[in-house]
């Protein structure tokens, strides 16, 4: 494919969307675009050798204390055989800490589907845990199926790496940003016609004009797409983020940001390296809860990474396994939301 390829690509859906590509959808298209997308065919690898490194891949703590979590839940269950469904398993490296730290015996009562979209990291995935006892789904509701519904699921650095709209505080109010191609083939970012609706704003009304902010309103939208398969069980969501009243200090241009090689990069060079480099916000855990209500389902923890990994690995663990992720800075930026459906939820 070549640049003149992806010029024509995107000038279609600036027609197909009315003259403005909104935010949320040239994020989408730069991720996930079957042959243009970089989760879906440039992805290299997660860690050191690709563009970003994940929590997962900076030791075996997290996947001791996942490993533990999934133990202690199955107790509580009262389940012969216990579901787990991993979302986005990255390079693997995550569910074989956790396989490995169930032990034989665990394995052997576990049911481990991984739910993976993206066909590069399902192949380092299946040969990273090739011999473990892991069956893959392409979807949520194909894995919830299998399991009847009744599942411990649990994602880490997922929610993150969903496209995400962008809305700045004018004079009147928020508005949401999109893109405007010009005849150069150059990108500008427009404001949108349309009033941004179903927004707790209230939660922003000490941020300054010009501020900016992000909100992952395609993870709702698929939170709700499987919902009503899910019947029993927990769903632990593991990613950077905040409250929203803590989420933007000192960010007066939001979270948004790129990864390539291992360097950040803001401001205009989130446009730039369309498909060849990850895009990412920083996630809105009043929002993660809030949603979780509206489907019905309960909030039975909030916490950070620090004392997640303090509660289920005390003496698990070596230092070199929890060091990176529980000191201060990533142990905090971190937040770990437990949440449960109302009708069969697991008891603390």
């Amino acid at each position: 494919m070549t640049a003149n390829d992806l010029l024509v690509f995107l000038r279609s859906v600036q027609e197909e969307c009315g003259g403005a590509i909104p935010f949320e959808r040239f994020m989408k298209e730069a991720l996930y675009h079957p042959m243009f997308g970089y989760y879906s065919a440039h992805i290299a690898d997660v860690g050191r050798q690709g563009d970003f490194a994940t929590s997962a891949t900076l030791g075996q703590g997290l996947g001791i204390a996942i490993a533990e979590w999934i133990q202690a839940r199955s107790r509580s269950s009262g389940w012969r055989r216990i579901p787990v469904i991993e979302i986005g398993a990255g390079n693997g490296f995550l569910a074989s800490a956790v396989l490995r730290h169930l032990g034989w015996l665990g394995r052997l009562r576990t049911d481990y589907t991984i739910v993976e979209t993206s066909p590069i990291l399902r192949k380092r995935q299946q040969e990273l845990l090739r011999g473990l006892r892991v069956t893959w789904a392409d979807s949520m509701r194909e894995a919830l199926r299998a399991s009847g519904g009744h599942a411990l699921i649990f994602s880490n650095e997922l929610v993150d790496a969903f496209p995400c709209r962008l809305f700045e505080r004018g004079e009147r109010g928020w508005k949401e940003l999109g893109l405007s191609i010009g005849g150069d083939g150059s990108l500008r970012e427009v404001f949108l016609a349309q009033e941004p609706a179903g927004e707790n704003w209230d939660a922003f009304r000490h941020l300054p004009q010009g501020q900016r902010i992000e909100s992952h309103h395609a993870y709702r939208d698929w939170l709700d797409s499987w919902r009503k398969e899910w019947h029993s069980g927990a769903l632990l969501t593991i990613d950077y983020g905040e409250r929203a009243e803590h989420l933007h200090d000192r960010r007066p241009k939001g979270s948004l940001r790129a990864y390539w090689k291992h360097r950040r990069f803001l401001g205009r060079d989130i446009y730039a390296r369309f498909g060849r480099q990850d895009l990412t916000a920083d996630v809105n855990f009043s929002d993660l809860m809030a949603w979780g209500d509206a489907l019905g389902w309960r909030t039975a923890a909030y916490t950070t990474q620090r004392e997640f990994l303090w509660r289920w690995t005390r003496g698990k663990e070596s230092d070199g396994d929890l060091f990176p992720l529980s000191g201060e800075g990533a142990g905090d930026a971190f937040k770990v939301l437990e949440q449960t459906p109302d009708s069969g939820g697991i008891p603390e």
